[in-house]
């Protein structure tokens, strides 16, 4: 990253007239400033927030910068952030977190986040996606964490959905259900198709056919809930006049699970009894909701969380893809 002495080199001016330049701009005459900000411009240097730094100070904190897509404003994957955060207090790292709704503003973000100097960079997202990385943080210190990207130079530490969903699997076939109505998540999510994958894979090896699996894949994204919701109750509605056709509902995850409980009980049948149901991802705050509890499968959010930020203070030099245990969670919906 460009340094301050290196804008300086480069507008062939004063250290303090660069600093003028990006503190006290008004100070300068036109001429200067322009000079300085062609140089910072050509450089794609970012200025340091703080103080000391300016006047090279060493004893910056060690700190861990968070770019947080959706992790932080909704509920279902929070638990990274707060294992980074108390993996780093545990070994006296500090973080920072810049939530980021979308990435529309993601060049400012990533501005403000270089500002601190940070000595690594988490990128977070909600959902396993792929993510595009700025320009600017493809020389630093980046760790990915529930997310992917297409430079393979990266490390990135993802859930094993796929090892999660076909154990799952296996021991919904071990239970002897033979009729499966399976709810994917959208075909342009990548847990949906992984999880199919996984779902056929331990189907065909038990010897079934794949005719023998009724399968929908969600047509609606994220921000389009409540037409899933309505898409799930169309789907059961379908295969459910006066008796269902299917002996176990497996969910995309557990807000699908949710939806189908409502839309089972509603119609007089007993869960696991009469129909059982799988969820995935253990979802925080809604397991308690579910009567009787829901077999799922657990997303590893905090483990994730924890080893991206060790990733970082351990200075591991790993830049491949690490794939996290996604355990099978057995309760009372099976």
């Amino acid at each position: 990253m460009a340094s301050l002495k290196d804008v300086e080199k480069l507008a062939n001016v004063s250290l303090m007239t660069v600093s003028r330049a990006i503190n006290e701009p008004h100070k300068l005459n036109e001429k200067t400033l322009l000079k300085v900000n062609n140089a910072i411009n050509q450089l794609d240097y970012v200025p340091h927030i703080s103080p000391k730094i300016m006047r090279g100070d060493k004893s910056s904190p060690l700190t861990i910068g968070v770019l947080a897509l959706d992790t932080a404003t909704t509920p279902f994957s929070v638990e990274i952030l707060q294992a980074i955060e108390k993996t780093a207090q545990s070994h006296n790292w500090i973080t920072f977190t810049i939530n980021l709704f979308d990435t529309t503003n993601l060049n400012e973000a990533v501005d403000t986040l270089l500002s601190y100097r940070p000595k690594g960079i988490i990128y977070t997202s909600m959902g396993l996606r792929k993510i595009t990385i700025p320009e600017k943080l493809l020389q630093q210190n980046i760790v990915l964490a529930n997310c992917l990207n297409d430079n393979g130079n990266i490390p990135c530490y993802i859930p094993d959905d796929f090892q999660g969903q076909y154990i799952a699997m296996k021991k919904v076939i071990e239970k002897g259900y033979k009729k499966p109505l399976c709810i994917y998540l959208s075909k342009t999510s990548l847990a949906g198709e992984i999880r199919r994958k996984a779902v056929e894979k331990a189907w065909l090896e038990s010897g079934y056919e794949l005719n023998d699996l009724t399968t929908y894949h969600l047509k609606r994204e994220k921000d389009q809930t409540e037409l899933n919701y309505l898409e799930v109750i169309s789907i059961i509605d379908k295969h459910c006049t006066t008796k269902p056709n299917f002996d176990i509902i497996i969910c995309g995850n557990d807000r699908v699970a949710f939806v189908v409980y409502q839309e089972l009980l509603s119609r007089g049948f007993h869960i696991p009894s009469d129909v059982a149901v799988l969820g995935y991802d253990n979802m925080a705050g809604v397991g308690d909701l579910f009567s009787p509890a829901l077999t799922t499968v657990q997303l590893p959010h905090y483990e994730i969380g924890q080893r991206a930020a060790l990733h970082i203070i351990n200075n591991e030099q790993s830049k491949t893809i690490i794939k996290i245990e996604s355990p099978f969670l057995k309760r009372d919906s099976i």
